[in-house]
């Protein structure tokens, strides 16, 4: 396991503006010394962490914190300030990056906005990384992250399983539009992706925690380790497994995230982060150099209050999720279907996900019924959906309704058949987000329902 680190990340001092000696000093200013959560040996787990992160209050004293919903920033009169300079020349040094958000100087917020920094502090917390920057969505925060650490002409050896939006930007938009060029490999054969790493050339690893949809495992340790020892970052996609697994404390280098999904819980937000390194998260933000600055991929200040409420109880939401999942694995594997859940024994990476899993989280709220044909995975949630309301045939995941979606023709409809038959996705490969809502006596009835239904009106369900 990598060395533990104390996370530190975007903040707000909380005044409303600086006094004359606080305006001098360190210019990295992403980065806060003690603003985030005492010393490492202290960190447990992500929930431990996010309680021991620093509670944001109202403006007024509410135990919630307000919403900064302004665009853009007023430069304060210098008598309300105490600062002995005249209002053009505060200006300019809030602009020069002279006086900046650490110390509650703010210009506009498509650079920065205190809530949506306050968010940050709360991923960073939840990854245990020293920075996070929260985005406009899960693929503006991996596309910007490759165009920071890669460049025009870079290399990426990257996972063959990845979400279909993921894959379609390394294999195809970001080749064609810089040159930069991804060699897929099976993420699970390390000497495989040793050999694909070229020295001098490869900027980064990019894989999924948990894969998208096959929920193969991905070994973070061992993966980091041989990057490292190449010289390249490790990206990990951590969006199926929050709370669950922690990359950067296994060596991972920067955690990305789809919000929209686990941490959302809601199905009504779109939303990303990056959390890693405060020097990467920083450079992300150069005036002249900075993908996230520049190509702008803002989250919404109103749209960052309402997550960072959703964030204190995403611990006990994904236990349940993982419990759900873990009792619908195992029932459905008793009807005859074939499940996909690394929570059973017999997946091929269960020891692994146990080995580096967070205490109490489960083995994720995903879980897959391979149908085998398209066919049969449309009736299967047709009848799920209609006949007995179990869940909602949907693309998302992450909700508090069970989710369903036949993988091959919807989230990996951007390969080719060639390319998800080598990734392993079946054609009737049916992806279940577990939910919560209900008993779970209630929900498993309804799926039997679907189930002995669908096997009189046709018996299309395929038994081992």
């Amino acid at each position: 396991m990598a060395e533990t680190k104390t996370p530190q990340a975007l903040v707000c001092n909380g005044k409303k503006r600086a006094q004359q000696n606080e305006l001098n000093g360190n210019h990295d200013f992403i980065l806060v010394k003690n603003a985030m959560v005492p010393p490492s040996s202290v960190w447990e787990d992500p929930a431990a962490a996010l309680a021991a992160a620093r509670h944001e209050f109202g403006e007024h004293g509410g135990v919630n914190m307000s919403i900064e919903a302004s665009a853009m920033f007023t430069v304060m009169e210098p008598e309300n300030m105490g600062i002995p300079v005249v209002e053009p020349e505060t200006m300019r040094r809030i602009l020069s990056g002279e006086l900046r958000p650490d110390r509650d100087f703010f210009t506009y917020s498509r650079h920065l906005n205190p809530t949506v920094m306050n968010l940050g502090r709360q991923m960073a917390a939840l990854e245990g990384t020293e920075a996070a920057y929260c985005t406009a969505s899960g693929i503006s925060a991996i596309s910007t992250v490759i165009l920071q650490l890669c460049g025009s002409g870079g290399h990426v050896v990257a996972s063959m399983t990845l979400c279909g939006g993921t894959h379609a930007l390394l294999s195809h938009f970001l080749r064609r539009t810089c040159n930069i060029k991804t060699t897929f490999v099976d993420i699970g054969d390390l000497d495989a992706v040793k050999n694909s790493i070229v020295e001098g050339q490869t900027k980064l690893l990019f894989f999924e925690s948990l894969a998208n949809p096959t929920l193969a495992v991905a070994n973070i340790p061992e993966l980091s380790r041989i990057a490292h020892e190449k010289g390249v970052t490790v990206v990990v996609d951590n969006t199926f497994a929050p709370m669950i697994l922690s990359p950067a404390r296994l060596g991972a280098d920067v955690v990305v995230h789809s919000i929209t999904k686990f941490i959302c819980g809601g199905g009504d937000i779109i939303a990303g982060a990056v959390c890693g390194p405060a020097s990467l998260v920083t450079s992300m933000m150069d005036t002249q150099y900075g993908a996230l600055l520049l190509l702008g991929p803002t989250m919404n200040a109103k749209v960052a209050h309402e997550l960072s409420e959703r964030i204190p109880h995403l611990g006990l939401r994904m236990k349940e999720h993982s419990r759900r999942a873990m009792a619908y694995a195992t029932n459905i594997k008793k009807l005859g279907l074939k499940v996909i859940y690394p929570g059973l024994e017999e997946h091929p990476q269960h020891e692994l996900l146990k080995s580096m899993a967070n205490k109490d989280y489960g083995f994720g709220g995903i879980l897959c019924v391979d149908m085998e044909t398209e066919e049969k995975a449309n009736r299967f949630m047709q009848h799920l959906q209609n006949c007995s309301q179990f869940g909602l045939m949907a693309v998302s995941l992450g909700y508090y309704e069970t989710l369903m979606s036949c993988s091959g023709s919807t989230t990996s409809g951007e390969m080719d058949p060639e390319e998800k038959a080598v990734a392993g996705i079946s054609p009737g490969l049916v992806r279940i987000s577990a939910g919560y809502l209900g008993t779970f006596s209630q929900k498993w009835s309804q799926f039997e329902k679907a189930f002995y239904k669908m096997q009189e009106s046709g018996g299309l369900f395929h038994k081992n």
